[in-house]
């Protein structure tokens, strides 16, 4: 297209620009909400370069904050969860990093962490079954005729 890398940074930028206020005005008529991932992307922050010197304007583009408080408010953790220490669901005891996490969703020791131990409801006899049977499958041969 013939431009110098100025003037295309500056028609992408227009084309983004252009790009982003027109999903703005579209959401806005639809009244349709605006999700996470729409509005994490219209947070971004653009770089423009003056034509006075090396110096760069920096520009962001915020939506209104009705939609990001809806976010934060989606984004906060449970209360209970990823607070205090791990624990061995069986005995309580304190493991930290060294603690193994069972398909049952679980964490345990060192000491209950085979599923005899600690009377896992994971069904593994069927999981393994199902597994061998895709990995496996059933061939037959065609059946040959009697002369």
């Amino acid at each position: 297209m013939n431009m110098c890398s100025k003037c295309h940074k500056d028609m992408i930028l227009k084309q983004e620009q252009a790009k982003l206020a027109a999903s703005s005005i579209e959401s806005i008529v639809n009244g349709s909400n605006i999700n996470k991932d729409s509005a994490i992307s219209s947070q971004s922050s653009v770089v423009l370069p003056t034509s006075a010197g090396s110096s760069e304007l920096a520009l962001s583009t915020q939506p209104s904050s009705a939609p990001q408080a809806q976010a934060e408010s989606s984004e906060k953790p449970k209360e209970g969860q990823g607070q205090g220490p791990s624990r061995c669901t069986t005995c309580r005891k304190r493991v930290g990093l060294t603690g193994f996490s069972c398909r049952c969703g679980n964490v345990f020791c060192s000491v209950h962490r085979y599923s005899d131990k600690h009377d896992c409801q994971f069904d593994y006899r069927s999981t393994g079954k199902d597994a061998i049977a895709k990995a496996n499958p059933v061939v037959k041969a065609e059946k040959l005729d009697k002369i």
